[in-house]
Formats: C-alpha cells, sequence, structure tokens
C-alpha cells in the first residue's frame, strides 16, 4: 500500500507544507517543538520506506513520478531516485530530525521562524537529490539558497550579515552559468530530461563549454580550493543548527551534480581536465589541512576540516580516468566512486556532529576560542566521551564511518598512482594532527579555568541527538555494505553506459 503513494513527492512537500503551516500557526514554542518534531520524524520514516524498498539490483531510477509542468520548455515534475541520490535523501531527513532536537530550548528569538526555515529547506534539499528535470533541479537548487540566507543573517553571529551575502554571491553566481549549460542542452536535446542529456552526442568544444559551467556552481558549492572562502565564514557566522545542515547537506550537493552532471554528460572533457580536478582535490587535501592547523576557533578548524575531507571526494570521482589511462580499463573506479559517496555521507554525519559539540560548548560558555577551553572532560565526562568518539571518526580512525570512505578512496588512488595516493594519504596525517590538537586543549589536561570548572555535563536531548549520531557512525563503520550495496548497480552504470560508450 505504502509503495503505491508517491513517496518522493510527500518527502519534498511534507515539511515544506510543514514549515508553512508553522508560520501561520503562531509564536507557541511548545506546540512548535511538538509539531516539527513530527514533520521532521514523519519524513525521515518516509526516506526510510524508500531506502526499504529500494531495489539495489537496478540502475534504473526508482519512485518515479512524472508530471507535465511548463509543456512550452518540455519541463516536467519528474522525480526519481538512484544510488547516488537515496543515501543522501536519507541523509537529509535524519540530519533534519537531529536539528531539531539540538534546537529544542536553545534558540529563544523567532521560534517559530527558526523550525519553518529548517522544514521548508528539508523539502527543498530532498527535491534536489530526486529532481529528473533539469529546470525542476535547479529551482529547487536556487530555493535553498532562501532559508539559508535567512537562517544564517537572522539568527548568526555579529558578522552574520557580511557571511550572508557573500554565501549568496558565490552561490548564486556560480548557478548562472550552470542555467546557461541547461539552457545550452536543452535546445540540443529539445527538453529538460536529465536523463536525455546523458544521451546527448557533444563534441568536445561543447563539452568542454558546460564542463566549465557545471564546475564553477558544484565547485563552489562543494567548495573546492580555491572556491573556499565563503565557507568558514558562513560557518562562523551560521547558528548551531545552520552550520549542521550546511556541512552535512548542502556542501554534498556540490558532490552529487558531479555525478549527475558532469561524470556522465561531459566524460570526454571530465577525462581531458581531470587532472585539474585531481589537482584541486589534492591542494584542498594538504593545503586546507596545514590551516586547519592554525585555527583557534572552534568552528573554523571543523570548517576547514570540511573543505579538506571533501577533497578526498572529488579525488575519488575523478582518479577513474587516471586509471583508464593506465590500465585500459576501470579496475578500482568503482571503489573510488562509491568510497566518495560514502564518505559523503560519513562527512555528513561526523562534521554535523562536531557543530553539535561545540555548539554545546558554546550554550555554555559562550565561546568558540580553544584557549578559553581545557580540561573539560574533568566537569563534563559524558559531552567528552561523544566528543572524542566523533574526533576519532573525523580523523579517520578504524571502526568509525570516517575511516571507510577514505580508504577506499586512497585504495583506488594507489592503482591510478603511488604519489597520487602519497599525496593523498594525508588526509589521516594531517586529520589526525589537527583533530588530536582540538582534543588535547578543549577535552584533555587540568582545568584551565574556573568558568571550565562550572560547565555542567549534557542534558538527556543532548545525549539523544549525539548518542543517535554515534551509533550511526559506528554502524556504517562496521557495516558500510549498508551503503555501499545501494550503490552497486549506479556506479556500474556509470562506468559502463555513460562513459565507455563516450570515450
Amino acid at each position: 500500500m505504502l509503495s503505491e503513494l508517491p513517496l518522493l513527492s510527500l518527502a519534498i512537500w511534507f515539511p515544506v507544507i510543514g514549515g508553512v503551516a508553522i508560520l501561520f500557526g503562531g509564536d507557541n514554542p511548545k506546540f512548535t517543538r511538538l509539531f516539527a518534531l513530527t514533520v521532521g520524524i514523519l519524513t525521515f520514516l518516509i526516506s526510510t520506506q524508500l531506502y526499504t524498498e529500494f531495489n539495489t539490483q537496478t540502475a534504473a531510477m526508482q519512485f518515479q513520478e512524472c508530471i507535465r509542468w511548463i509543456p512550452t520548455f518540455s519541463a516536467n515534475y519528474h522525480l526519481g531516485v538512484d544510488g547516488f541520490s537515496m543515501p543522501l535523501i536519507l541523509l537529509t531527513a535524519f540530519m533534519t530530525v537531529i536539528v531539531i532536537i539540538s534546537s529544542w530550548e536553545v534558540v529563544k528569538h523567532r521560534f517559530s521562524q527558526y523550525m519553518a526555515a529548517f522544514l521548508i529547506m528539508e523539502g527543498l534539499m530532498i527535491g534536489v537529490f530526486a529532481a529528473l528535470d533539469a529546470l525542476l533541479f535547479y529551482v529547487f537548487f536556487e530555493a535553498m539558497l532562501i532559508p539559508m540566507f535567512l537562517i544564517i543573517g537572522i539568527w548568526g553571529g555579529s558578522r552574520r550579515v557580511y557571511a550572508t551575502f557573500k554565501f549568496f554571491l558565490y552561490t548564486f553566481f556560480g548557478s548562472i552559468f550552470m542555467l546557461v549549460a541547461l539552457i545550452y542542452m536543452h535546445d540540443q536535446a529539445k527538453s529538460f530530461e536529465i536523463l536525455d542529456f546523458h544521451k546527448l552526442p557533444l563534441n568536445m568544444h561543447e563539452q568542454m563549454f558546460i564542463f566549465f559551467a557545471f564546475l564553477l556552481s558544484f565547485a563552489i558549492k562543494v567548495p573546492m580550493w580555491p572556491f573556499h572562502t565563503w565557507l568558514p565564514d558562513a560557518h562562523v557566522e551560521a547558528p548551531t543548527g545552520g552550520s549542521v545542515i550546511l556541512a552535512a547537506i548542502t556542501l554534498k550537493i556540490g558532490g552529487y551534480g558531479f555525478l549527475r552532471f558532469i561524470l556522465p554528460i561531459v566524460p570526454d572533457a571530465s577525462a581531458v581536465l581531470d587532472w585539474l580536478i585531481l589537482t584541486m582535490s589534492l591542494v584542498a587535501v594538504v593545503y586546507i589541512g596545514f590551516i586547519a592547523l592554525m585555527q583557534q576557533d572552534m568552528k573554523k578548524l571543523i570548517a576547514y576540516s570540511s573543505i579538506s575531507h571533501m577533497g578526498i571526494v572529488t579525488l575519488g570521482f575523478f582518479v577513474m580516468f587516471t586509471l583508464h589511462r593506465h590500465t585500459g580499463n576501470f579496475s578500482g573506479a568503482t571503489m573510488g566512486i562509491e568510497g566518495s559517496m560514502v564518505q559523503m555521507v560519513s562527512h555528513g554525519l561526523v562534521s554535523g556532529a562536531l557543530f553539535l559539540c561545540v555548539g554545546v560548548l558554546y550554550d555554555r560558555l559562550h565561546s568558540r576560542q580553544i584557549k578559553d577551553y581545557g580540561g573539560v572532560v574533568n566537569s563534563m565526562p559524558v559531552f567528552a566521551t561523544f566528543m572524542v568518539l566523533f574526533c576519532m571518526a573525523n580523523a579517520g580512525l578504524p571502526g568509525t564511518s570516517g575511516f571507510v570512505g577514505e580508504f577506499m578512496v586512497i585504495m583506488s588512488s594507489f592503482k591510478a598512482g603511488f604519489w597520487l595516493a602519497f599525496i593523498a594519504s594525508f588526509t589521516l596525517i594531517l586529520g589526525a594532527a589537527y583533530t588530536l590538537w582540538l582534543v588535547k586543549r578543549v577535552i584533555f589536561g587540568d582545568i584551565r579555568n574556573d568558568y571550565v570548572a562550572s560547565l555542567e555535563d549534557v542534558n538527556h536531548r543532548e545525549i539523544l541527538m549525539l548518542s543517535l549520531l554515534a551509533i550511526t557512525v559506528l554502524i556504517i563503520g562496521i557495516w558500510p555494505d549498508l551503503l555501499t550495496s545501494i550503490m552497486h548497480a549506479t556506479v556500474d552504470n556509470l562506468l559502463r553506459h555513460s562513459t565507455l560508450t563516450k570515450l
């Protein structure tokens, strides 16, 4: 019976309608908390139903819905999911529930609007991952900027206006080029269907133009070096919930764009310019890792850590072309792409958890500066246990989700070339360096001041949200097949039909 329902439309519009209802429901914090949490949990249950009914044996789009939307432009309300979008939809729904719980008692100013913004944004982000019509994708892609713009601009820190406009201008600038590329491909295919774009016989000049148009948009969203400068400012000024969603979901849309648009539509240009992406990725891993070591603000450290870890993601996507040149086939490329997908999901969980940990400390001491802490384990032992676990996952400790994706990408890189893998492996060294540096100065040692001595340990609400994340991080670290089994058929299809036929 449930399989007959339009589950994707429900996952998109249920939280959007719930958010709008909160806006018109008056400013009753108790009602808003319960209503927002109910909507978030029900949306997560819908996404869980999608996961349980997902057929792992086929690469075809599943749960498709198609309604004529704008006949003049041959644009349809066309939805569907495959092995690339399904994990990200589940991650979006899960992290939204966590954000709602985290904001339960913390946000005092315009609480109803705050909850509404996150619910509306959840629906729009799921729409991005589910859209099979390029115009629909673009509408969701742009619309999700609005709630995040408001979240940072209204509930952010002292420099929130600067950070908000920087975030908006960077992202909007890149999306303009993507729109031009979409219009060009529509003119060629006479359709906005993304799957029709995959079949376009584009020459090298056309592919180069489309490649750079998409690259500007998705590299800013990831963000890749050197388009990363908006992210630390946005994270520092955003409220805790905004930082969590920004790191856990918004950055993943850039990685998803590479898989949905660049690799299948312009494989020849991707093969010719893979050196550019590999260079940008490795610079992010090493250079941004060293920048993270220099940070004194915990949020900035985690923000730069995110950029470095996302470098591993883009590396895993493009190492396939180096493999092809060296071996004549794509043996080992599956591991790289699947490792990148696992890394995206893991990073969403771990970075979100670390931002929540910083939020827990900030709610008590109203400081994010590392120098203001020290010896937290003495006054907050339960919290310290959670934060050390998430820090170890961020450093790639075996048994946690942070290890699986990085290990798979490095193994794939090793098959492509020793030096490529050698440089990529610096993510483990630098990740351990800046993470242990953070743990040593914040968690361990003697209590540095009276403020730290008076800190109260986590309450039941905080234990709940951190426990949910900790369990998920450990489950994926021990049993990654829960994720990789969904991706096998889709990755094989990308390599077999989209790439090999055009190279």
